[in-house]
């Protein structure tokens, strides 16, 4: 087969990349940053289940 016989052209397409989201991501940000704010504003109760797991554990 001769290089200049091939023709590739149109044959192999690129994948489509994905079109950048942004409100996606601020909202999933959004969330995940709401996420770790509630569990460090409740963390003193995750302290106390920790205490009381470790004396039932014994």
């Amino acid at each position: 087969m001769d290089y200049l016989d091939q023709n590739n052209r149109g044959e192999n397409k690129s994948p489509h990349k994905k079109n950048f989201n942004f409100n996606l991501y601020k909202k999933n940000t959004i969330n995940s940053i709401n996420d770790v704010e509630h569990f460090l504003n409740n963390f003193h109760h995750y302290f106390k289940y920790f205490k009381l797991y470790k004396i039932m554990k014994k």
